[in-house]
């Protein structure tokens, strides 16, 4: 069943999973699906829409497709919904097409409006440190993100600490608090837990929203057994490469042992794992069908992990540090 938590301290409450639109929602994939997805889970209280202007493929169909769907079905429960989207991972081609410059985020913020048809986000992430653009530039565009009244709250994401302790006092500076922060963040990939990025982010009253918390899959019992025919590490292109898996197999088949001693699948430990964790606030989920989507909401019907069990879990997979992490 979902419930609600207190985005860090502000007035926002997010469900404690969100339904993320990174893969399976693009041109690309069955429209009906989709659809039946996204109203499946407004139907079972997930509120929260995580979008960026990349996801598709192609880039920018995730948002297009939502908003075509948005409209036919949700649009009444717009008040309800809370709806966010990023900026910064390449978009187009040329030399404002990704980054953090003023001239993308805001550009690409209009183009998001326009795809999805609303007049505002909830939420508008930066979705990337830029190297090169002066902090106080992407900062600023954040801010008039807010200021003109194209979203409501802003985020940043996979902020090295010392950078987004200098982001969020710039923004404060600007008038503007920084609502949320969304690093991926699993069992198997424990960095800013590691970094002491989550309880900055409880102390200073951030939110946390994390994604991958199944680690692209590799938590669920699809890869106990090695790579199986037609999943995504099984694809020569993706984010998920058979070389990740493999190097985390012994660690999965550990996990695995622990999830059948409690008599739960392997995805349900790792999703309740992650909510447990200190700081978070939300789990960014991600389903291919409605079936798929009802089995991760049954995780949160599962106890709280006990401390004899999050032990056992920190002996397997520790927290390390981001130049460590294996996933």
């Amino acid at each position: 069943m979902i419930s609600y938590r207190r985005c860090g301290r502000s007035g926002l409450l997010l469900p404690d999973v969100s339904l993320g639109l990174w893969h399976n929602f693009g041109d690309v994939d069955d429209p009906k699906a989709a659809r039946d997805m996204i109203v499946r889970a407004f139907e079972a209280g997930i509120t929260h829409f995580d979008l960026a202007n990349n996801y598709g493929p192609p880039a920018g169909s995730a948002e297009s497709n939502f908003g075509k769907i948005f409209h036919e079905n949700l649009a009444a429960h717009r008040d309800e919904i809370i709806l966010s989207t990023k900026a910064g991972h390449t978009m187009w081609a040329g030399p404002y097409g990704e980054w953090g410059s003023r001239k993308h985020l805001l550009a690409s913020l209009d183009q998001s409006l326009a795809r999805m048809r609303v007049p505002y986000v909830d939420i508008f992430y930066s979705h990337r440190p830029d190297p090169d653009t002066p902090l106080e530039e992407t900062m600023s565009a954040l801010a008039t993100a807010v200021q003109s009244g194209r979203a409501l709250y802003v985020g940043l994401s996979k902020y090295p600490l010392p950078m987004l302790r200098e982001a969020v006092e710039i923004l404060r500076s600007m008038g503007v608090r920084t609502l949320i922060y969304q690093p991926p963040y699993s069992i198997l990939n424990r960095w800013p837990e590691a970094e002491g990025i989550h309880a900055w982010l409880e102390e200073n009253g951030i939110g946390s929203i994390v994604f991958s918390p199944l680690a692209q899959g590799m938590l669920t019992p699809k890869y106990v057994d090695g790579i199986p025919e037609g999943s995504r590490a099984a694809r020569s292109e993706g984010f998920l490469q058979e070389s990740q898996v493999m190097a985390q197999q012994e660690k999965i088949r550990a996990l695995q042992h622990i999830a059948n001693d409690l008599g739960m699948p392997l995805h349900y430990l790792a999703l309740r794992w992650a909510l447990q964790q200190q700081g978070v606030t939300s789990a960014i989920i991600g389903a291919r069908t409605v079936a798929q989507l009802d089995d991760n909401l049954a995780a949160l019907n599962v106890p709280n992990l006990s401390a004899e069990t999050l032990q056992a879990i920190d002996a397997i997979a520790p927290a390390l540090h981001k130049e460590h992490a294996e996933a």
